[in-house]
């Protein structure tokens, strides 16, 4: 069994609505946004083309824009929109009792094989 834990990131407060913030977890960055008031999304801090953070990228709707280059996330589900094939991980996020919290696992299930992520 791989367990999965659930981090309790703080205060909503600390992301703005309609900007992002970069946590650092373990050996993983992970961009946490706040397209709305009562909504977050929580997608790995990383750009698969520059490698810059995507915290710092601008909110367009349901979509972050790499500050760089301007390659475009889903929130939801990572895909990049100009190669679907393409993407960045997503974090199970929400936000309760003020607080957000991110379900975080240490593995990743590819094609049915679990790999731990370096």
């Amino acid at each position: 069994m791989h367990r999965a834990f659930i981090i309790n990131l703080g205060s909503v407060d600390h992301v703005p609505v309609g900007k992002g913030r970069s946590y650092q977890i373990k050996d993983r960055r992970v961009a946490v946004f706040r397209p709305r008031e009562d909504e977050v999304a929580a997608l790995e801090d990383e750009c698969p083309h520059c490698r810059c953070g995507l915290a710092d990228g601008n909110l367009e709707e349901e979509v972050v824009v790499c500050p760089e280059e301007g390659h475009r996330f889903d929130l939801s589900s990572g895909a990049e929109q100009e190669d679907p094939d393409r993407g960045v991980r997503v974090f199970f996020s929400w936000i309760e009792h003020g607080n957000i919290y991110l379900q975080y696992s240490p593995y990743i299930v590819i094609d049915g094989i679990v790999t731990a992520l370096q």
